[in-house]
């Protein structure tokens, strides 16, 4: 249990996940960024080892949490933060909903860069804010920022930038260079950035995710910074985000904005972290060469067996955006793919799953497009 056998197949159709049982049992679930492998052996036994404590009353952030969170920063990107510049949340979700409400007033602009993950998109709305999306555009072999529409974008009711960086779903790990080109922007139209860095752990050889916060403390100062041990130990369910703000004004809007409204972390999320950032390195190591022998086998496959598909191979995060315009199918993607394939997807398509279940998903969508194509044969035109 806990251990670092990736293949070894989990049924979770019995079990609560929302995931596997969001739709019918003959539907393999590929629509959310939720692995399907064990959590690592420490976290398990941490949280063995709570229970058998026997009382959950109300916590607070166990001793040496942030110390392993100040220490994994500084060693990981040279970034040095202090112990009363971090707090803790249930989830990022919550946190850029609360850096909407905490930042301007109703009414003012939220600045996104789609496509992107839905929440986010969805946060100015519920915090009575207007949401503007600026498009990632397509280069070559990865999307990139089109700064001049960005800034264009920028007036004086703009008081947010949500950037999402490890990007979810294109893969991007933006480099220092386009994180200070936007934070610059950011910075002379004093428009605050809230970066959602929740995918920083998962990013792949050749590459080095750097949090916007930690380029200078001129944008530390105008930056909330986002993260979790949720989707890199898979421990999504047990609820305990992380927040770094350096900037006492900006940290004290926040807890204004929050107060009465999110609720504290439980104290088995408070362990599963502390044990996850601690003790589960070894375990990250190993998970990451195995999702990377998914992008293989997923681009591999893709390439030469989905006509008209196309997938750029991610920098970072486990999903992977599949670009399907090359592919008449009949009601969109998505459709197509449930209806026809049993496979269910979303924006982006999660491959954090032993990968027999990865083949067993691509196999079926192979059948199903390979069956519209001799239909549309049969009749003569295109669907």
């Amino acid at each position: 249990m806990g251990s670092c056998d990736f293949d070894h197949i989990i049924d979770r159709r019995r079990s609560d996940s929302d995931k596997w049982r969001c739709y019918d049992e003959d539907v393999l679930p590929l629509w959310v960024a939720d692995m399907d492998f064990a959590a690592p052996e420490a976290v398990l036994c941490a949280l063995q080892e709570r229970l058998a404590h026997g009382v959950f009353g109300y916590g607070r952030p166990p001793d040496g949490l942030c110390e392993v969170i100040q220490e994994r920063l500084a060693r990981s990107y040279g970034w040095r933060v202090e112990t009363d510049e971090i707090f803790f949340i249930p989830g990022v979700v919550s946190g850029f909903n609360m850096a909407c409400r905490a930042v301007g007033a109703a009414g003012n602009e939220v600045l996104v860069e789609a496509p992107v993950y839905p929440p986010l998109l969805a946060a100015p709305e519920n915090t009575g804010r207007i949401c503007k999306a600026v498009p990632l555009v397509e280069g070559r072999q990865r999307y990139e920022h089109d700064f001049d529409a960005f800034e264009q974008a920028i007036t004086e009711r703009t008081s947010i930038f949500l950037l999402c960086n490890p990007h979810n779903p294109v893969g991007r790990i933006f480099e220092a260079s386009e994180l200070e080109r936007l934070a610059e922007i950011c910075l002379r139209h004093d428009v605050v950035i809230c970066s959602d860095e929740i995918h920083c752990d998962i990013v792949y050889q050749g590459r080095r995710h750097v949090p916007i916060a930690s380029l200078a403390p001129e944008i530390a100062r105008q930056t909330i910074t986002l993260f979790a041990p949720s989707k890199t130990f898979n421990i999504a369910g047990l609820c305990c985000s992380v927040g770094v703000v350096q900037n006492p004004h900006l940290r004290a809007r926040l807890a204004q904005a929050s107060a009465g409204l999110v609720p504290s972390v439980n104290v088995l999320g408070y362990t599963a972290a502390l044990a996850a950032y601690r003790d589960g390195q070894a375990w990250l190591d190993a998970l990451l060469a195995y999702l990377e022998g998914n992008h293989d086998y997923l681009l591999e496959y893709v390439g030469a067996r989905l006509p008209g598909i196309r997938c750029w191979r991610p920098e970072g995060t486990f999903v992977a955006w599949l670009d399907c315009r090359g592919a008449p199918l009949p009601g969109g993607p998505y459709r197509f793919f449930l209806e026809c394939a049993r496979v269910a997807l979303n924006d982006g398509a999660d491959f954090g799953c032993p990968r027999t279940i990865l083949a067993e998903a691509l196999e079926r969508m192979r059948a199903a497009l390979a069956r519209s194509e001799v239909a549309r044969s049969e009749t003569g035109h295109s669907m």
